[in-house]
């Protein structure tokens, strides 16, 4: 038989869907969609003429599920349609990619389809959900499927926390993982360290989060002593005197946030749907930085500044 995986079609409850960001059954109620479609059966279409969705968060798909799932399909085709919508004279890819890349390697040059008519942004939903509803993603695609979102739509945390029934904290911590240094990142795509371990070093500056994770991989601490070690780090850091607090350049390294100063850089971070570094140099001096990707996220940011303003 065909994998359940993407069995059921697709239900415009973005808030229950969504859930599966942080836990939840991919085998949940069923699926319907309200959207207008273009006929109530499936069409077969060739397969040549379909393109994978833009906006897909899944980077990666399991080889041996795709094999055992184009096993099936050549034995006895594709059983649910695929969800497109009409683009640019073929079709754009809604729900079933993996059906798609699997009846590809089975050969099929048509497969079974439902067409409907929907705009970027609900694609966008749909892609999400229909992913993260059935089999979890690794965390950092997850915070990267939002910050696209953020960044397509323009909206800020709190909206799209309230667009996903999602506590703003939810979101906003998910997506503070994408601010770790490129070699924490890898180790937790890796599934060398866990989500556990990664949200504990964030509290942490650069160089510590880089020296903790290491240790974390090398010792195998478990999340709660990594806890405990950045307790201790932000322990001995605060009985430092700042005129002692030298980094290996003889600059002085910044000061660890204080829980209010932390919530306020995490603040700024949801108004300006951007990463927000504070750093503190003393009592009474330091600096804010707003960092931007693309000269069109810098226009972004800009725009939602003078808004705030």
């Amino acid at each position: 038989m065909q994998q359940n995986e993407e069995s059921v079609p697709i239900k415009r409850r973005l808030g229950r869907g969504l859930n599966a960001l942080i836990g939840g059954s991919a085998d949940d109620a069923d699926i319907e969609t309200p959207y207008e479609t273009t006929s109530e059966d499936s069409n077969q279409i060739a397969i040549d003429l379909i393109e994978r969705n833009p906006y897909q968060p899944r980077k990666d798909f399991d080889a041996d599920s795709l094999k055992e799932l184009s096993s099936s399909i050549r034995q006895h085709g594709v059983l649910q349609p695929l969800l497109v919508r009409p683009h640019e004279g073929g079709y754009q890819l809604i729900a079933g990619e993996r059906r798609c890349i699997a009846a590809r390697q089975a050969g099929l040059s048509s497969v079974p389809c439902r067409v409907l008519e929907i705009e970027d942004r609900q694609l966008c939903e749909i892609a999400i959900e229909e992913n993260l509803k059935r089999k979890d993603l690794n965390v950092l695609e997850k915070a990267e499927a939002f910050q696209d979102y953020l960044q397509r739509f323009e909206c800020t945390i709190e909206e799209l926390a309230r667009q996903l029934s999602l506590d703003r904290s939810t979101v906003s911590n998910m997506l503070r993982l994408l601010d770790l240094p490129e070699a924490i990142k890898e180790s937790l795509r890796a599934g060398r360290i866990t989500n556990g371990h990664a949200r504990a070093l964030l509290s942490l500056q650069e160089e510590d989060q880089v020296a903790l994770c290491q240790q974390v991989e090398k010792e195998s601490l478990s999340v709660r002593k990594t806890e405990a070690a950045v307790r201790e780090i932000l322990k001995q850091a605060e009985i430092i005197p700042f005129d002692q607090s030298q980094s290996a350049s003889g600059k002085p390294k910044s000061q660890p946030l204080s829980n209010h100063v932390q919530s306020l850089q995490d603040q700024l971070r949801d108004t300006l749907g951007a990463k927000v570094e504070i750093q503190l140099r003393g009592k009474e001096s330091g600096k804010i930085t707003i960092h931007f990707q693309t000269n069109d996220d810098f226009e972004r940011i800009i725009r939602n500044l003078r808004r705030a303003a």
